[in-house]
């Protein structure tokens, strides 16, 4: 397993994200019982997000991911902080994760990813960029683990690779290759996909990336030296909305 880091890929570390005071107050006593008992845990979807790519969103939902051998013990801390299954308004499978709502604030605790391609370990919880939300302080998945995860999402009604696209290009100068490409394994030529997108959609920053990653992917190197500026563009071709955080550049 990887050493931990207190703040990886430059994510800093004091953040505080839009999260209403009544669904702070849930979180906050969610948080605090899994402490109190004991359990290790890390924050995921758009909170982890946010904190890697600096474009912060509102959200109703928090991700809590915890090791399998946990997941009893935090969906019974859910119950004792008021929320209950989510199930009966909204089947779900309860196989890798567990969906609890009260007055509309949804707390998600999850196990493993939606696909069973793998169970959440030690890596997912202590290898994440520590940081501070609403003077909380907390750990975020990995964004390694949190690509991997995204990959396997290329669903009919849901598509997660725009955020993987995100993150790849807010931390691919920094990433852990070597440790993604282990966890992708045999399934490399879904990277290999998603990047060769990347490639395509923002040329001078994937210039940014190890040179060896692209024949390790058999993707076409990025041009080197000054690229034109067609990123814009480009990008406007797939969503005319603002795909990364205001200000930031785009190569």
């Amino acid at each position: 397993m990887r050493s931990p880091g207190p703040n990886n890929h430059g994510a800093p570390e004091h953040n505080t994200a839009p999260i209403p005071a009544e669904q702070w107050a849930i979180y906050r006593q969610v948080i605090a019982c899994a402490r109190e008992l004991g359990i290790r845990f890390a924050l995921g979807g758009g909170l982890a997000v946010s904190v890697y790519t600096g474009h912060w969103r509102t959200s109703k939902d928090l991700d809590i991911y915890v090791l399998p051998r946990d997941r009893e013990a935090m969906i019974a801390i859910t119950h004792t902080a008021g929320l209950r299954d989510y199930h009966a308004e909204r089947p779900y499978d309860r196989t890798w994760i567990y969906r609890s709502s009260l007055n509309g604030t949804i707390v998600d605790i999850m196990w493993a990813m939606a696909n069973h391609r793998a169970p959440v370990d030690e890596t997912w919880l202590v290898c994440g960029a520590a940081v501070s939300v609403n003077g909380e302080s907390v750990r975020v998945l990995p964004v390694e683990e949190m690509i991997w995860d995204k990959l396997y999402v290329l669903q009919r009604d849901r598509c997660d690779w725009p955020e993987a696209l995100k993150l790849i290009y807010a931390a691919g100068p920094t990433l852990d290759w070597e440790h993604l490409l282990a966890r992708v394994g045999e399934d490399l030529p879904l990277l290999a996909g998603a990047l060769s997108i990347f490639r395509w959609l923002c040329p001078g920053r994937a210039g940014a990336f190890p040179g060896w990653l692209w024949e390790r992917l058999a993707v076409p190197a990025p041009p080197q030296g000054n690229v034109p500026d067609t990123e814009r563009s480009r990008i406007e071709l797939l969503d005319r909305r603002p795909w990364f955080a205001a200000g930031t550049a785009l190569c």
